[in-house]
């Protein structure tokens, strides 16, 4: 489908690790190499968040848990929901 010009502000990013860095700053690491600081308290790892592009700031999280539905975008079972 066209992206809309909303959807063209901000990008899907899942969480790799999250980390105390110096001094006690919470941070947190994304699949494509970005570092936020100051995540929210419960984003996790393997968590996907929303981070608007301009600003590179989190805008919200979904948690990755059982039930959630999903779409293997890689390997043998692409395509399955």
């Amino acid at each position: 489908h066209k992206i809309s010009k909303e959807e063209s502000t901000y990008k899907l990013c899942r969480v790799r690790k999250v980390f105390r860095g110096l001094r006690g700053t919470p941070y947190c690491t994304t699949h494509d190499g970005r570092t936020l600081r100051y995540p929210d308290p419960e984003v996790r790892a393997y968590d996907t968040i929303r981070v608007e592009i301009p600003s590179g700031k989190m805008l919200d999280h979904a948690k990755f848990e059982a039930g959630n539905t999903a779409i293997i975008s890689g390997g043998n079972n692409t395509g399955r929901v």
